[in-house]
């Protein structure tokens, strides 16, 4: 399914590097308003990203659009043996994802790059697992980039996903929408001084493709056994892939 490109601010210049821009703009506020805006739910959908991840024991993980650092060290947390590099595009994140991994005495087994997810600085077949924690559709092409996980997974690695989606049950739908049209902008906007950022927000989780559509370009990347599963009726979906 093509869907329509949405990017944070307009038309000047590449969607990478506005969205490069934008996370280096809301980096120091990052956690308090996922938290908030979320009203703590994100924790739980990270769990379950983390399980899904971890479940076959793997030794190498790779976060993509690693963000501040909290699927790393959740990651690091529940997979005591293995060691996990995190990667993002943002510098203003990846220092911040630096600081709370120094905190918790685990440096020795997070480390984070600064790279693009759609040019993996990284060899054939390095990881047994790969997380991505609301980042795909951030991808400026979403197919290259699952392309590049694919690459980098070593011969029954997983990739598992976690993408915001479409409820479909009044009338949680409705709210749903208001909610993260209106009232999230707004708070947004108040706090992270970037009056832009999450209006994207709801617009490209709008624009993604969600269920069966994204499971397809898993398959289309070369993923057997994609498969997805709707968390809090259907506000997130949980995608997993088996190279």
């Amino acid at each position: 399914m093509k869907h329509q490109k949405v990017t944070p601010y307009g038309k000047q210049g590449s969607k990478k590097e506005q969205v490069t821009d934008m996370f280096d703009r809301i980096a120091f506020r990052y956690d308090f308003l996922n938290r908030l805006l979320s009203a703590g739910i994100d924790v739980q959908w990270r769990k379950s990203l983390v399980r899904a991840a971890t479940g076959s024991a793997p030794k190498a993980l790779l976060d993509i659009a690693t963000g501040t650092g909290d699927v790393a060290i959740m990651l690091a947390n529940a997979a005591a043996e293995a060691k996990i590099t995190g990667l993002d595009i943002s510098s203003n994140m990846l220092e911040i994802a630096r600081q709370k991994t120094r905190k918790r005495d685990l440096s020795d087994r997070i480390h984070y790059v600064l790279g693009d997810s759609e040019n993996l600085p990284f060899e054939d077949n390095t990881y047994d697992a790969i997380t991505v924690a609301f980042g795909v559709r951030n991808f400026e092409n979403t197919l290259l980039g699952l392309e590049e996980c694919y690459r980098v997974l070593k011969t029954g690695g997983s990739l598992s996903v976690l993408e915001f989606s479409q409820p479909t049950s009044t009338p949680f739908r409705q709210l749903y929408h208001f909610y993260f049209k209106n009232i999230l902008p707004l708070v947004g906007r108040i706090t992270s001084r970037d009056p832009r950022a999450y209006h994207y927000l709801f617009e490209s989780a709008q624009s993604f493709p969600s269920g069966k559509d994204f499971a397809s370009l898993l398959t289309a990347a070369g993923f057997g056994s994609a498969s997805f599963k709707p968390l809090t009726f259907g506000i997130c979906t949980l995608y997993t892939g088996i190279k």
